[in-house]
């Protein structure tokens, strides 16, 4: 059968549950005991390539028990419809790493292109891109550039496109299928950040994705209390192998997720579903308030002019919906971006808020929101990132209104105090010379 993938995140890992437990055990060991009987002995091969979900448990480093849970639950959710009988040979396409940066080192590793084609984005990719410039001379080029500039920068068989869509900070899209017939022209592979579009909302292998990566901390934790990286891999052949020299490359560089955060993926995935779509709703739902009131003339509306300049978000791309509404049919997405008019606005505006927190990162079941250029120095500084969490839209869009007229109200007490400091200061007395007063 093909479940709804709320069901397979609740149950997609019942064929491997051993225990009587129904919650899953939590598991630290890092190390585990060889078979007693000799004849039960799998010596391990001379090629690293046998590392898979059916390896036996012999270190942590290699696998454990709690991560190979996360990824057969994943694995579901990345390949959507699948069947059941699938599943077990789809887990091998699924990679976990420590963090969303080290599958993307990861990712370079194993590719070694000569040139990347990258555009703005996450900034995280950019400082990773330099390590490999500074180890092999990478070359990039940007990602938005004509292809005449791409052939001219070099970009062809094995080189990498790297595409984040919707895109950190903005959470605006762009259209897959387009890059994937250009890089694939050249020989180049397509690699697809949908860390802000994750499984449910977008499908990056329907539209020609080679490789898949995932910030797994943000929506697939979903808590904001565990590092978590991920990359897929296609449903093929050649898909398959890299998976396999990925698992194996994963052993060298490190990178394996912790016993602990593994558990904590397994956790978060139960709700994953409910979660995501939810906050991608109620996302679509503030951006259109929010726009609206930019346009409009109601007493609120005024004074959310007042404060917002611009909202970005995929929601608001009307003319690409012919692309856009296939590539993401079950939502745009949950985090938006908010630009105020001033600085000092965009530097005071979380601190009025009560339903959000601000701080960086996103994906949590509570709403943040973050001055963007505390994190990111190549950012407009009127840019606010907004991260919206399972609470109901309509408090969060009411705890927005009551900022607004905060900082508002702020600013005309301020003017006020200045009108009547200048004033004081321009009917002082001059004081006396030898009166002592300085």
């Amino acid at each position: 059968m093909t479940y709804h993938p709320s069901t397979v995140a609740v149950h997609a890992d019942d064929r491997i549950n051993i225990t009587t437990d129904v919650a899953p055990p939590i598991h630290t060991a890092t190390t585990f005991r060889y078979p007693k009987n000799p004849d039960d002995y799998e010596p391990a091969p001379t090629e690293g390539e046998y590392l898979d979900l059916s390896t036996p448990l012999v270190y942590s480093r290699l696998t454990n028990s709690n991560i190979n849970r996360l990824e057969t639950v994943l694995t579901p959710l990345i390949f959507p419809g699948a069947k059941e009988d699938q599943l077990p040979s789809l887990g091998n396409h699924v990679v976990t790493y420590s963090s969303g940066l080290s599958a993307f080192h990861a990712l370079l590793v194993n590719i070694v292109p000569k040139v990347i084609a990258i555009g703005g984005g996450y900034h995280g990719c950019h400082g990773v891109i330099d390590l490999h410039k500074k180890m092999h001379g990478v070359k990039t080029v940007d990602l938005h550039a004509s292809e005449a500039e791409w052939d001219a920068a070099g970009l062809g068989k094995g080189d990498l496109v790297h595409l984040e869509t919707p895109i950190n900070p903005t959470g605006t899209a762009f259209n897959i299928a387009s890059f994937a017939e250009q890089a694939h022209r050249r020989g180049a592979l397509l690699s697809i950040d949908a860390t802000f579009g994750p499984p449910g909302l977008q499908d990056p292998f329907a539209w020609g994705a080679d490789l898949v990566m995932h910030s797994g901390t943000k929506y697939i934790g979903g808590h904001s209390d565990m590092l978590c990286g991920i990359l897929a891999t296609t449903n093929t052949t050649e898909g398959a192998r890299r998976a396999r020299t990925l698992r194996t490359e994963r052993l060298f560089l490190g990178s394996v997720m912790g016993n602990l955060e593994g558990w904590l993926g397994v956790r978060s995935l139960r709700t994953y579903d409910l979660r995501i779509k939810r906050q991608s709703y109620s996302a679509e739902k503030l951006v259109r308030s929010l726009s609206d009131s930019v346009t409009s003339n109601t007493t609120d509306s005024e004074i959310v002019k007042k404060i917002v300049r611009k909202v970005e978000h995929a929601s608001l791309q009307t003319e690409d919906f012919e692309w856009l509404k296939k590539q993401m049919p079950n939502g745009f997405g949950p985090v938006f971006s908010i630009y105020t008019h001033t600085v000092d606005q965009a530097r005071r505006l979380p601190s009025q808020l009560k339903l959000f927190h601000h701080a960086t990162s996103l994906g949590g079941v509570e709403s943040l929101i973050e001055w963007r250029r505390m994190s990111d120095t190549t950012v407009d500084e009127t840019l606010l990132r907004v991260s919206v969490g399972v609470e109901d839209w309509e408090d969060l869009e009411g705890d927005f209104l009551a900022a607004f007229k905060a900082l508002l109200e702020g600013d005309e007490r301020s003017v006020q105090t200045r009108a009547e400091v200048q004033v004081g200061q321009e009917g002082a007395a001059v004081p006396e010379a030898g009166s002592g007063v300085v």
